[in-house]
């Protein structure tokens, strides 16, 4: 197994730069998970290591190698796609063994790696199979096994689990967890769901319009970012922002029953802010400053979608059974020391 490195990599389709510079160290056995909006570059980024996409400039190394002008298969990567791209008349073990058998490996070789492969995947009863009689979660099991009995140094997902239904996504978040552990290689994992991301990564590497935002264990950005773009896409349901204007210790948002006090170092008195506040953070109290427009109750955590005084819309996140009406108004507060402030620019103030 082997760590990635990237230094300084660029790239452009023609006069678009669509990759800004980026720098990365992938420990070795480390997941790491690409996540951003669409077209952040997450996918160009990942396509580039596996030697998809030319680097325009900049160098990528796969362990002690210089890979940055190497063919594909001969970077030591195996990559698993959105699509399976399973061979329709070939049956699970053929398909998980073809790449092997192509490049001359003995037969009892290529079989005993696609058993090993079936066992890690739990594939064994579906082997004789042929991919139509194969669910959504069978199938892609199946092409994560392809890549398994290449036996690389270096997994790479392209958002793997896109065309899953709900449940299967979360069956096989559950499963990729389980074969990192078993095997232990390095992965490198594209999506656009932070939860995926969450529940995954050892290391979370934020994009945006092809810049690194932010690069951190899970919980640390969550808890720590550096940047409004950052405490806004890590979280789900997704941070509040309210406009608030500084008090010098603590800020004044319309609204809230008391003033936000930090911390961190702000601005002038009087200068404008912006505060962060997770729903978690939020309490209902008695006042009519916030319109209730939208409830979700899921049992354990009822969401209640609200519309601030000044136009913003609110979520919080509310513990039992008693939930206000649609159209009423109430009041809220923020729980003291929960928020987050940003400057003009969205960078935070600490």
């Amino acid at each position: 197994m082997s760590g990635v490195q990237l230094q300084n990599v660029v790239k452009r389709f023609g006069d678009a730069q669509v990759i800004h510079g980026v720098d990365l160290q992938i420990e070795d056995g480390e997941f790491c998970v690409f996540v951003g909006p669409s077209g952040c570059g997450k996918s160009t980024l990942l396509r580039m290591v596996a030697g998809l996409e030319e680097t325009s400039s900049g160098q990528i190394r796969i362990g002690a190698r210089d890979v940055t002008q190497a063919d594909p298969s001969e970077r030591g990567v195996a990559m698993v796609f959105q699509t399976y791209a399973l061979y329709p008349h070939m049956t699970v073990a053929e398909n998980m063994g073809f790449g092997l058998k192509m490049t001359g490996h003995p037969k009892a070789d290529v079989d005993k790696k696609v058993a090993e492969a079936a066992r890690i995947l739990k594939l064994e009863e579906l082997l004789a199979r042929k991919p139509k009689a194969l669910s959504g979660g069978q199938r892609q099991r199946v092409a994560i096994g392809r890549a398994i009995v290449r036996g690389p140094e270096v997994f790479l997902f392209d958002e793997p689990l896109s065309n899953l239904d709900a449940e299967l996504r979360v069956e096989m978040r559950v499963e990729i967890a389980r074969l990192h552990r078993e095997i232990g290689a390095t992965m490198i994992y594209v999506t656009h769901d932070q939860v995926e991301a969450m529940t995954l990564a050892d290391k979370i590497v934020v994009l945006r319009k092809g810049r690194v935002e932010q690069v951190g264990k899970p919980l640390d950005l969550y808890h720590d970012p550096d940047n409004r773009f950052v405490a806004g896409f890590i979280g789900s349901p997704a941070m509040n922002f309210l406009n608030a204007r500084s008090e010098g210790a603590s800020a004044a948002v319309p609204g809230l029953a008391a003033s936000v006090s930090t911390g961190a170092k702000l601005p002038a008195t009087g200068t404008a802010i912006t505060i962060g506040l997770r729903p978690q953070h939020l309490r209902i109290t008695s006042g009519d400053t916030h319109r209730v427009e939208v409830t979700e109750a899921l049992g354990g955590v009822t969401y209640i979608h609200l519309l601030a005084p000044t136009g913003e819309k609110l979520v919080i996140e509310a513990k039992g059974d008693v939930i206000p009406p649609l159209g009423s108004s109430v009041g809220l507060e923020a729980e003291a020391g929960s928020a987050m402030f940003f400057d003009a620019a969205g960078l935070r103030l600490r």
